[in-house]
């Protein structure tokens, strides 16, 4: 392994797209063991795509590694397409995935949203589950919401200033409502810039010492993780109240490692501890110095760990 603590880069040794059936098409790709146990890395955001770094979380002697984007992520297509774009599409997504590439059972590897989407699709399909390795829980709760629009800033006041004075007067009282109008406006002209800014409001909360100077995307990057993250959030995830709570018992029989980090603003670390406690064969792992990013050091070394000794 390299000092940075993950496996050397690999690539794929199979690749492609899947047609939904619906206008949308998959990218995936396949690397590692292919004759290993199958384990599907689920991207956040919504909206974030996968990236080469992410196969490095795993041994590519043992597992079997699938990485895909998620409707309109990455290189998806159509790209930062919200149109038959929910959770229940992206659990049917996962299902047709599966059998597209004859597994019979998968572990799931997701962090922030993508812990929500290995939660829904667990409960989902229990029986399809090896067992859960997820960082930086994400409950989709309207309470999760509101402290990602207006709680982050407790912490992040100047990121947070930044957001919301790129709105004029009148769109303030209703953020995440003025930036769905802009992000879905036809005119690149609006769309962009505000896709921009909801993009580096987030990752200057990512991490807990902030990256200098921060990172910008290309502009489909942003457009893809602002546009589809504010219509989930708009809709609450897709989801009824509370339900990835009140479902447990349909996964709670699973194994499942949760890594957090202690001073994850983005995800606080009350719902990864909500989580656990409903969780007979949960190991939950709080980092204590670390936010939100997978690739901060001890999250990484964490993750890592906890894969190796599955």
């Amino acid at each position: 392994m390299t000092n940075f603590d993950l496996y050397p880069p690999i690539d794929p040794s199979q690749k492609g797209f899947l047609e939904t059936g619906d206008g949308h098409s998959l990218y995936w790709e396949v690397s590692g063991n292919l004759q290993g146990r199958p384990i599907v890395f689920l991207h956040g955001g919504p909206g974030a795509g996968t990236q080469g770094i992410f196969r490095r979380f795993f041994d590519p002697s043992r597992w079997k590694i699938i990485l895909f984007d998620q409707r309109g992520c990455g290189k998806s297509k159509p790209a930062a397409s919200i149109q038959d774009n929910t959770t229940a599409h992206l659990i049917a997504d996962m299902e047709l995935l599966r059998r597209h590439l004859n597994i019979e059972e998968w572990t799931l590897f997701g962090g922030s949203w993508g812990s929500t989407l290995a939660l829904a699709y667990g409960q989902a399909h229990p029986d399809r589950i090896l067992g859960f390795f997820l960082r930086g829980v994400f409950l989709f709760r309207r309470s999760e919401v509101d402290w990602f629009i207006h709680g982050m800033g407790r912490f992040f006041p100047e990121a947070h200033r930044r957001f919301i004075s790129y709105l004029d007067q009148s769109e303030r009282n209703d953020p995440l409502d003025s930036y769905s109008r802009r992000l879905n406006h036809a005119d690149p002209m609006v769309h962009i810039p505000a896709a921009q800014t909801w993009y580096a409001y987030e990752e200057a909360c990512a991490r807990l010492i902030p990256r200098a100077p921060a990172l910008r995307p290309d502009d489909e990057s942003a457009l893809a993780m602002a546009r589809i993250e504010c219509h989930y959030m708009k809709h609450d995830g897709f989801l009824s109240p509370n339900q990835l709570l009140g479902d447990m018992p349909r996964i709670a029989h699973l194994p499942c490692t949760i890594v957090q980090g202690r001073y994850d603003v983005i995800c606080p670390p009350n719902s990864a501890v909500e989580l656990a406690h409903r969780w007979p064969h949960c190991q939950l792992v709080i980092v204590p110095d670390s936010g939100h990013s997978a690739l901060e050091e001890g999250t990484r070394k964490a993750l890592i760990s906890a894969v190796n000794q599955a």
